[in-house]
């Protein structure tokens, strides 16, 4: 077994270095990692639907799309990652294989844990792992699986909250929508005596899972390089971070010194169809006008702008960025 201890804490490498792993690894694989501050979207989700944007850009979350399905996830340094890969077999997706050696080894930290419904692990009643599989085809035509999860050790659970909060009414996505659970972190569960900072109980974990099977290691150099490739090719861009998004019907409003303003769109794959503009503002054109300019713009910040940088004559006394940001963020209900 090849076990990587991965230093790196860049959300954009480490999502790469999976998929590099799967590509390029003939060995079972088994990684720990652990992210800054980032949102891990879904394959299959809505990115607009699942991430509070406005916090996120205000307070330098990244967000990152995945290979893998179920719902949106939080990380930071003190969430501890970890990654099974595999040879795919016949039998289909079974997670009970990979969070088995994770739940004995909470146990020799003194946790109590057990998996619970298709995906989770939970201890005290609360979720403390997340798990998520998919199966992926190498361009050799190898079949390999891939199994992570999180490991809540000591997360911020405020900023997961407010990350991962979207109003309801706001956005009704098409996509997989992310169930909320309450969880807790590991290093406050009583009984607990394991290390008390994320490195050491990732150092521990590593030591009571890997076992003999493999002698932990970093990335080489040269494995570094191919995945910052991948990263930079991919796993940054907005295409795949944001584009990749299924269908969703969009409403934003928020009251300005102007006027309040209210957009009603529909996006897919991170693309404006139909949009259209209200409010109590003046103008000295029709917004229309406007709105049949805005479709088949993408939801990139910088497209979006660029789109919107006569605004003032539709909208008297709004900028591009005013309106980019409410389109973006979904605004302020309340307001």
């Amino acid at each position: 077994m090849l076990v990587i201890n991965n230093s790196v804490v860049d959300a954009y490498f480490n999502l790469a270095s999976e998929e590099y792993l799967l590509e390029n690894s003939r060995d079972d694989v088994f990684m720990l990692w652990r992210n800054d501050r980032a949102v891990i979207v879904g394959k299959n989700q809505n990115t607009y639907a699942e991430v509070n944007l406005d916090y996120a850009e205000k307070t330098g979350i990244k967000i990152v799309r995945r290979l893998t399905g179920v719902g949106a996830v939080f990380h930071d340094p003190g969430n501890v990652n970890f990654t099974f890969i595999t040879a795919a077999g016949e039998g289909g997706l079974d997670f009970s294989r990979f969070t088995a050696p994770i739940i004995e080894a909470l146990s020799a930290m003194g946790v109590v844990a057990c998996a619970d419904g298709r995906n989770d692990i939970v201890a005290d009643g609360c979720k403390i792992s997340g798990n998520a599989q998919c199966v992926y085809d190498t361009a050799d035509g190898r079949k390999r699986l891939m199994h992570h999860g999180t490991l809540l050790f000591g997360a911020d659970m405020a900023e997961l909250g407010a990350a991962l909060r979207v109003s309801e009414d706001k956005l009704r996505s098409k996509g997989v929508k992310s169930v909320r659970s309450r969880v807790c972190n590991i290093s406050a569960l009583e009984g607990y005596c394991g290390p008390r900072d994320a490195e050491g109980f990732m150092l521990r974990l590593c030591e009571l899972v890997a076992g003999e099977l493999g002698e932990p290691r970093d990335f080489t150099e040269e494995e570094r390089a191919a995945i910052r490739r991948l990263s930079d090719d991919k796993y940054s861009r907005w295409s795949w971070n944001f584009g990749a998004s299924p269908a969703c019907d969009r409403e934003c409003r928020q009251r300005f010194s102007y006027g309040g303003v209210e957009v009603y769109l529909s996006a897919d794959r991170g693309v404006i169809g139909h949009i259209d503009i209200k409010g109590d503002f003046f103008g000295t054109a029709d917004t229309k006008k406007l709105c049949a300019s805005l479709e088949g713009v993408s939801l990139e910040p910088g497209a979006l702008r660029a789109a919107l940088e006569g605004v003032g004559d539709y909208i008297s006394g709004a900028c591009a960025d005013d309106i980019a940001r409410l389109i973006l963020t979904g605004g302020d209900t309340n307001k």
